[in-house]
């Protein structure tokens, strides 16, 4: 959980927020990250964010869990580090790189957004394993509601911890979470530094292809 592994190990609690949030309060700056202060940030703890969810949608991408930031402006992967979105553009997914707020436009592209726990936290460290497992339960009913095709964990760890499953690599896996086949993709957080954006996107693109969607950055 470090974040240093090339498997993208969940270190940012699922939107990738940057260093600068983990700074304790004794020695922290001043400010928050992105200029929001620790008492904007700590005031958007436990909150959660609206599921992006239809029916039959072709790909359903799972963060661990809202950070502060992205908690406190109410959209997802809405840490000016995290790369989810640039990445998206950049596989093929959407024809341009979309700000936060503008989530809503995934789902008429056959896109949608949910997350493997539902309150904000600082770290991952304030999950147990209990969170996750049954997180992994309360995503399990979600998927047999609206029968995504895939389900796309961003990083490892969560998925490893709340299904069970030890080793898991990048790439489709065999099992499936109700009748929904899952890919584990890299985590986009920019802490996660051994992927590049390059190869972010190619392994995104790999998951598009394999969804049957089309091309639209073309």
């Amino acid at each position: 959980m470090d974040g240093h592994e090339r498997d993208g190990g969940d270190t940012d609690a699922g939107d990738g927020r940057p260093s600068g949030e983990h700074r304790s309060q004794a020695s922290g700056p001043t400010r928050g990250y992105g200029g929001r202060s620790r008492a904007e940030l700590e005031a958007a703890r436990d909150r959660t964010l609206p599921h992006l969810m239809a029916d039959g949608l072709g790909v359903v991408f799972c963060g661990m869990n809202p950070g502060l930031t992205t908690a406190l402006v109410g959209h997802h992967f809405a840490s000016p580090g995290n790369r989810f979105w640039p990445a998206l553009a950049h596989a093929g997914f959407t024809p341009e790189t979309f700000t936060p707020d503008r989530e809503r436009e995934l789902l008429p592209l056959g896109m949608g957004l949910t997350n493997l726990v539902e309150r904000a936290t600082r770290d991952i460290s304030e999950l147990s394993r209990e969170d996750l497992e049954a997180g992994g339960e309360r995503l399990r009913a979600e998927m047999e509601r609206y029968r995504p095709a895939w389900l796309a964990f961003l990083g490892l760890t969560g998925f490893r911890t709340a299904f069970g499953v030890k080793g898991a690599s990048v790439g489709p896996r065999a099992e499936r979470i109700g009748p929904t086949r899952v890919w584990l993709l890299p985590n986009p957080s920019g802490r996660n530094a051994h992927w590049k954006p390059p190869e972010l996107a190619q392994e995104y693109a790999r998951l598009r292809e394999a969804a049957g969607l089309p091309d639209r950055s073309a």
